[in-house]
C-alpha cells in the first residue's frame, strides 16, 4: 500500500503541469474565429462608440428637429409594409398549399420572381408608368378627351403610399416562402376535426392553418420589416423621409459624421428590437403534432368562379411585383439598344463583377474558416459569438457604411503618416481611396448568408467521418480539405451564387462607400433614375434583374 501511494504521487503531481499546458495552449482555428468574428462586430461597435462619443454632438438638435419626423416614417412605412407583405404572403401561400385551381403550380413558383426585382428598381418602373407623361395617364387623357391634369384626380405617385405598394410587392416572398412550407408541414388531421364541427374554409384558415403558421409568418414578417428600413433608393426616389435616408443627409450635406452615427446607432436599436421581438415570439409560441401518423394536407379543386378568384388573388402581387417593374424595365431597354454599348455600363459593370466576386469568396472563406474553428474549438465564447454575427444581415447598409468608413479612415491616415515618417515618402490613402472599404461591407453585411450554409452543410456531416481522417493522422486542416469541403461544396455553391447577387443589389452601403469616380450597376441605375433617364437606367436595371434570376432559380430549385 505504502509503494503504490508513493508511486502514485509522482503521477499526481505532474497532472497540473499538463492541465496547465493544455490550457495555455493556443488553438489557431479558435484563435482565428473570434478574429473574424471581430471583424464582423466590428462596425456595429464602431457605430455604438462614435454615436456617444461624438465630435459634434447633435442630439438636441436632431431631437427638435428632424428625427421625429424620420422615426415617424420609418415606423409607418415599417409596420404598413410588414403587415401588407404578410397579408399577400400568408394569403397566397395558403391558397397554393390548399387548393388545386387553374394555374395553381405555375403560379406557386412564380410568386418567388419579384426577389429578383431591387425595390428600387420597381419603384421606378411604377412611377415611369403612372406618371404624367405614362402610358395609364396618358391613355386616360386620350380615352375622355381630358386636355391637361386639372381635368381630372389622379393619386400621387410619388409619396408614402407608391413606396409601401412598391415594397410590400417587391418583399413579400419572404413570408410567402416561409408560410408555404409551414403549411405544407401541417396534417391535415386537425382541418378534418374543424370541418366535421362545422367550420368553413375561412374558420379553418384563421383557427387552424394561421395559428400554427404563426411563427414562421412572423420571422418572414421581421425581416421583410428590416428590408424596409434598409432601404434606400425607394424611399429617396419616392421622397419619403426614413432614417436612412436622414443618415445620408446628415453625414453628406450636412458634413457631420457623427449626427450619422447617431441616427445610425437609432436604426440599429430599431432593427435589434425586431430581432429580439421575432426571437421571443417564437420562443414563447410552439405548436407542436402530437399524431404519429402526419398526413399531409389534401388539395381541393377549386371551379368555375372560385378558381378563377383564387387565380387572380395570387396572380396580383406577381403582376405588380415582377411583370410591371420587369416589363417597364425591358421596352426602355430595348428602346434604347445604343446604351448596351456605352463605356459607362461597362465600367460599372466590371465593377460590380469584381468587388461583388472578390466579396463572395471572401465572405464564404470567412464563413466556413470561422464554422470549422468553432466545431474544432469546443470553447464558449466562439460559440456565443456564432449567432451573433449574423447581425450584420439585419443592420441597414447605411449603419454600416458609417460604422466602416469613419473608423477606416481614422486608420488609413495615421497608417499614411506612419509610412510617411519612416520611409519619408508621402503615399495617400491606401484603404479609404479603394474598394476594400466596400468589399468590407459587403462581407459583414452578408457574412450570415455565408456562416449559415456552411453551419448547415457541415452538421449534416457525419461526426465518424472527419474521426476517421484524424484516426489516419490527417491534419485539421486535411480533414476540412478532403472530407468537409467535397461533402459541402454544393451548399457552399449555393451561398457564394447568393453573396454575391445580394452585392450586385446593395445600394446604401455602396453609396456611401464606392471610391470616387467608382460605379457599380445599383449606383449607376440609381444616379440615371434618379435624373429622370430611366433609358439609361435600364440596361443595368436588367442585367441586375437577371442576377436576381439566377438566385430565385437557385431557391425553387432548393424549395423544390
Amino acid at each position: 500500500m505504502k509503494e503504490s501511494a508513493v508511486q502514485s504521487a509522482p503521477t499526481h503531481d505532474q497532472n497540473p503541469p499538463q492541465t496547465l499546458k493544455k490550457v495555455a495552449r493556443i488553438d489557431p482555428w479558435s484563435l482565428g474565429s473570434l478574429a473574424v468574428a471581430l471583424i464582423v462586430l466590428a462596425p456595429i461597435l464602431a457605430v455604438i462608440w462614435i454615436a456617444f462619443h461624438p465630435v459634434e454632438n447633435i442630439w438636441p438638435h436632431l431631437l427638435s428637429t428632424t428625427l421625429p419626423r424620420y422615426m415617424r416614417n420609418t415606423l409607418v412605412l415599417m409596420v404598413s409594409v410588414g403587415l401588407l407583405a404578410a397579408t399577400m404572403g400568408a394569403t397566397t401561400a395558403w391558397l397554393v398549399t390548399r387548393y388545386q385551381f387553374v394555374g395553381a403550380r405555375w403560379i406557386e413558383w412564380a410568386l418567388l420572381l419579384p426577389l429578383a426585382i431591387p425595390a428600387y428598381v420597381g419603384a421606378y418602373a411604377l412611377v415611369d408608368f403612372l406618371e404624367y407623361a405614362g402610358p395609364v395617364q396618358t391613355g386616360l387623357r386620350s380615352l375622355f378627351g381630358w386636355q391637361t391634369s386639372r381635368d381630372y384626380w389622379f393619386p400621387e405617385i410619388r409619396s408614402m403610399g407608391a413606396a409601401i405598394v412598391v415594397l410590400s410587392a417587391a418583399l413579400f416572398p419572404y413570408v410567402y416562402i416561409l408560410a408555404r412550407a409551414a403549411f405544407r408541414e401541417q396534417s391535415s388531421a386537425g382541418e378534418e376535426v374543424a370541418q366535421s364541427l362545422g367550420a368553413g374554409a375561412w374558420g379553418r384558415f384563421w383557427r387552424i392553418g394561421l395559428p400554427l403558421a404563426r411563427p414562421a409568418i412572423a420571422a418572414g414578417t421581421a425581416i421583410v420589416m428590416m428590408e424596409t428600413v434598409n432601404d434606400f433608393g425607394t424611399v429617396d426616389y419616392f421622397a419619403v423621409q426614413t432614417l436612412t435616408t436622414g443618415i445620408f443627409s446628415v453625414w453628406l450635406e450636412s458634413n457631420n459624421a457623427g449626427g450619422a452615427a447617431q441616427i445610425s446607432s437609432v436604426v440599429l436599436m430599431l432593427v435589434i428590437v425586431l430581432v429580439t421581438m421575432e426571437k421571443v415570439s417564437r420562443r414563447k409560441v410552439q405548436f407542436f403534432s402530437l399524431s404519429t401518423r402526419n398526413r399531409p394536407p389534401v388539395r381541393v379543386h377549386l371551379r368555375g368562379c372560385v378558381g378563377v378568384s383564387a387565380f387572380a388573388v395570387c396572380l396580383l402581387p406577381f403582376l405588380i411585383g415582377f411583370v410591371l417593374p420587369f416589363s417597364v424595365i425591358l421596352s426602355h431597354a430595348f428602346g434604347n439598344l445604343e446604351r448596351w454599348h456605352d463605356a459607362a455600363l461597362l465600367t460599372a459593370l466590371a465593377n460590380t463583377v469584381r468587388v461583388g466576386g472578390i466579396a463572395a469568396v471572401v465572405t464564404v472563406i470567412a464563413g466556413v474558416f470561422m464554422v470549422y474553428g468553432v466545431r474544432l474549438s469546443g470553447r464558449s465564447l466562439p460559440r456565443l459569438l456564432l449567432p451573433i454575427t449574423t447581425i450584420g444581415y439585419a443592420a441597414p447598409g447605411a449603419v454600416l457604411g458609417v460604422g466602416i468608413l469613419i473608423p477606416l479612415a481614422e486608420l488609413d491616415h495615421g497608417l499614411a503618416d506612419l509610412i510617411e515618417h519612416v520611409t519619408g515618402t508621402p503615399t495617400g490613402l491606401l484603404l479609404t481611396g479603394t474598394s476594400f472599404a466596400l468589399i468590407l461591407a459587403y462581407c459583414v453585411r452578408f457574412f450570415a448568408i455565408a456562416q449559415g450554409a456552411a453551419d448547415g452543410a457541415m452538421g449534416r456531416v457525419p461526426p465518424s467521418l472527419p474521426m476517421a481522417a484524424r484516426s489516419l493522422g490527417r491534419s485539421r486542416l486535411h480533414v476540412l480539405w478532403e472530407v468537409y469541403l467535397p461533402l459541402v461544396r454544393a451548399s457552399i455553391g449555393s451561398a457564394l451564387l447568393l453573396v454575391f447577387v445580394d452585392c450586385v443589389k446593395e445600394l446604401p452601403a455602396t453609396m456611401l462607400l464606392r471610391p470616387f469616380n467608382f460605379d457599380t450597376l445599383a449606383t449607376q441605375v440609381h444616379e440615371q433614375a434618379s435624373l429622370e433617364n430611366l433609358g439609361d437606367a435600364s440596361p443595368g436595371a436588367v442585367l441586375i434583374v437577371f442576377v436576381g434570376l439566377i438566385a430565385v432559380g437557385l431557391l425553387a430549385r432548393a424549395n423544390r
